[in-house]
């Protein structure tokens, strides 16, 4: 993911069969994350996480996601 200081952009799974994200909202009150973007078979995925350890250079959201009737927990790391 990144942020160009309005928007952010990104991908699910570089490479070959990526994904690009279609929308990503934050809300800063409660700092929880939603992430939704669309397969190229036009299935559906969601993502809603929190972000944590903010003040971190390794910050996370944690969280959990849905992809068509399939469900699963993330965590995604900045490197």
């Amino acid at each position: 993911m990144n942020w160009d200081g309005k928007n952010v952009t990104g991908l699910i799974n570089p490479g070959p069969d990526s994904i690009v994200l279609a929308s990503v909202f934050v809300d800063t009150t409660t700092w929880t994350v939603r992430i939704e973007a669309d397969t190229k078979d036009k299935v559906h995925i969601s993502a809603d996480g929190k972000l944590e350890d903010l003040g971190s250079y390794h910050r996370t959201i944690k969280g959990s996601w849905i992809q068509g009737s399939t469900k699963g927990d993330f965590k995604i790391t900045r490197d």
